[in-house]
């Protein structure tokens, strides 16, 4: 028997993921596209649609996860393809958007026979402009999808086909929600909102879509290049001459309002500024309409940065002041949805209860999340830490004959060493890197980037960090958490496991935050809540929830609590929940048990509160 979460026990397959999936750009009147679909396997030489299908999918779970209803591996030799129906959505607008949320890895999409677009890169979401292709009655959509895993230098994260220890179950496929819109002929395709510095107002900038004199290849962060017709946004009279405004709301009332150009940044004014932070998640609403076209969007007033404290320990900011992020590792992997989550409900089942054990930040490892997860974290009030993700050959990272807590950092040039040989999967992880930033770019909760992990196909990453200060300058860069420090970006990232850890005199004279970004790692099977028989973790397995008690007290208040007094400025303990063979969450696999008294995280979350503040 597969092992469930409650959501996943519970799924309708007539209503999966049924939410708007796009939370800070909404557009009434969509079809969501989500449900049963056919799939087939076929060599993947094979480029003609197939013949005989192998049966139903249910989308958006992989077919290696037990919720899609298939079980089956997509191996690099393969193509799996899916095929479905659909029905013109209802409503105004003359182009109809295709959108996909994610598919991993490659894939091409073809409308009634004729194709769509085609995308790379498993993580990000593209839509194509199908209205062209679109005739009378049922239309019929399908994809084909390749996917190398971690037999080429694509991004995978923690996917590996011989899974095992720290490496999960390799997925594939459609794993995000599938959906149709319509939209008018120039459109908002997207909006661009920055808090002030001053944190007394905001930048919004309205990126439109469409052309008022001709059609020609669809462009965006989020929408792919195809042959449908479609249309760059063109800044012609007849544009710009359009009806455009922007309204902020706070708690329903109109606080502040501007007519706008498309593509140039506006600066609002807000009375009475509300501040966004764990303690209180505040969020304006925005509706923002251009010609017949209306979107609501929403943001919260914060700002990130670095700085010193009174003591001189220089720390994470938030609206310039000092502020403890106390996290967990979040790995975002489900037993029996492996990337996609079974439900709404089960994304904010994680970050409440978070939130509710003392903690004011996730670290989101290595996988960009479904917008929705997200909107979550920002209307709860949880910081997030947003890894990149990892790609390259191998497992990507250069022997270190001491991997002791800041030692045995090699140079991330030598890119042979470091699994990173291939210039095109260098230039597709900056590519990917770029539209991330672009895709969450006004997401209140996000407060610091990450692009590489312990090594795993680091390169360059002093410049990477540069690129990302270019890209956006509002937020913190841990630009090599764990290992391969190159001295650049806002953080000395460390990662201790099994040895004690305490702050060197020479990491507090490094201008950089001290961040403990891994540690922790306890583990502690609990029976009848295993993915499996196997017990991978970090240091001695433990055997009782007293047990776990009692090593995650001592541990914080021996090791952390002093690191904090003396220039900590974050904490990561590994991790949320239990992925695979991996036992060291605070809460198995399948969300149902938490494996220590929840007074007692709190007790200690609110004692790493007082270290850090000196009191």
């Amino acid at each position: 028997m597969p092992l469930l979460t409650p959501w996943g026990e519970a799924l309708d397959p007539e209503n999966v993921l049924p939410e708007y999936p796009r939370p800070q750009l909404v557009r009434s009147g969509w079809t969501n596209l989500n449900g049963y679909w056919d799939y087939a396997f076929t060599s993947a030489s094979r480029t003609a649609e197939p013949e005989d299908w192998d049966g139903k999918i249910l989308v958006p779970f992989s077919p290696e996860a037990s919720l899609s209803g298939v079980e089956r591996q997509l191996q690099p030799g393969d193509a799996l393809w899916y095929r479905r129906t659909f029905a013109l959505p209802d409503g105004p607008g003359e182009r109809v958007m295709l959108h996909f949320g994610a598919v991993d890895q490659s894939c091409a999409v073809y409308v009634n026979g004729q194709e769509a677009g085609t995308h790379d890169g498993g993580y990000l979401p593209f839509a194509f402009d199908v209205t062209g292709l679109l005739g009378a009655g049922q239309q019929e959509l399908v994809v084909r999808v390749l996917d190398g895993t971690d037999t080429n230098g694509a991004s995978r994260g923690k996917q590996k086909l011989e899974r095992g220890g720290i490496w999960y179950t390799a997925q594939s496929g459609i794993w995000q929600t599938v959906w149709l819109e319509k939209v008018p002929q120039t459109w908002i395709r997207d909006v661009v909102i920055t808090p002030l510095d001053s944190l007394d107002g905001v930048e919004i900038t309205v990126v439109a879509g469409g052309s008022a004199r001709e059609a020609g290849a669809v462009d965006g962060a989020d929408v792919e290049s195809g042959a449908a017709d479609g249309g760059a946004f063109d800044s012609d009279k007849a544009v710009r001459d359009l009806p455009a405004q922007v309204t902020v709301y706070a708690d329903g009332v109109a606080v502040a309002a501007a007519a706008y150009i498309p593509g140039e940044p506006i600066r609002l004014a807000l009375p009475d500024p509300r501040l966004w932070s764990p303690e209180d998640p505040f969020l304006y609403d925005v509706r923002v309409r251009l010609g017949t076209d209306e979107v609501q969007s929403y943001f919260g007033l914060r700002t990130f940065g670095t700085g010193p404290d009174s003591a001189g320990h220089q720390r994470l900011l938030l609206n310039g002041k000092p502020y403890l992020h106390a996290g967990l590792l979040d790995q975002g992997y489900w037993p029996d949805g492996l990337y996609t989550p079974p439900s709404d409900e089960a994304m904010v089942f994680d970050i409440q209860t978070a939130k509710d054990l003392g903690f004011s930040m996730l670290r989101k490892h290595i996988k960009i999340e479904p917008l929705r997860w997200y909107h979550h974290c920002d209307r709860i009030g949880m910081l997030v830490w947003q890894d990149m993700v990892n790609g390259g050959m191998g497992e990507g990272r250069a022997p270190e004959p001491v991997p002791l807590p800041g030692r045995g950092s090699r140079s991330d040039r030598r890119y042979v060493r470091f699994g990173r040989s291939d210039p095109a999967g260098r230039a597709a992880f900056r590519r990917e890197m770029g539209s991330a930033v672009e895709l969450l770019r006004s997401v209140p909760s996000i407060a610091v980037w990450v692009p590489f992990n312990e090594g795993w196909g680091q390169f360059d990453a002093a410049d990477i960090a540069a690129e990302l200060r270019a890209l956006d300058p509002t937020r913190s860069i841990d630009h090599a958490s764990g290992w391969h420090d190159q001295g650049a970006g806002d953080a000395k990232s460390l990662h201790v496991y099994a040895v004690p850890f305490r702050i060197r005199r020479r990491w507090q004279r490094d201008p950089r935050a001290i961040v403990l970004s891994e540690y922790g790692g306890f583990s502690l099977p609990v029976e009848g809540h295993t993915w499996n028989n196997k017990v991978f973790g970090y240091g001695k397995t433990l055997h009782s929830s007293a047990e776990l008690e009692r090593a995650y007290t001592a541990l914080h208040r021996t090791q952390i609590e002093p690191a904090l007094q003396q220039g900590l400025a974050a904490t990561v303990y590994t991790q949320l929940t239990d992925v695979e063979d991996e036992v060291n969450g605070l809460l198995t696999y399948d969300r149902r048990v938490l494996k220590l008294d929840a007074n007692v995280v709190r007790a200690v979350n609110a004692d790493l509160v007082r270290a850090f503040s000196g009191n």
